[in-house]
């Protein structure tokens, strides 16, 4: 074997396989941030609903509060 058919030997392998992960590490890359991409959506979506949620209590709390106020001005 000469120097030329090891060098080949090893080294076609060698860069197919680089090639490969580097395909393969662009994918992952690539799908990370589609999932990123989509959980920014949901938490934004999240937080909207509990602010929601939020000033609905904050309006029942005040009802509350109304209503024992009548209650207690009551002779």
């Amino acid at each position: 074997m000469t120097g030329a058919q090891l060098y080949l030997a090893i080294g076609v392998p060698v860069v197919s396989n680089a090639v490969m992960l580097m395909i393969a590490i662009t994918s992952m890359n690539h799908r990370i941030n589609d999932l990123r991409a989509t959980m920014d959506a949901r938490f934004a979506s999240i937080e909207t609903r509990i602010e929601i949620l939020t000033g609905k209590v904050v309006e029942l709390t005040d009802r509350v509060t109304r209503l024992e106020e009548r209650r207690d001005h009551r002779p």
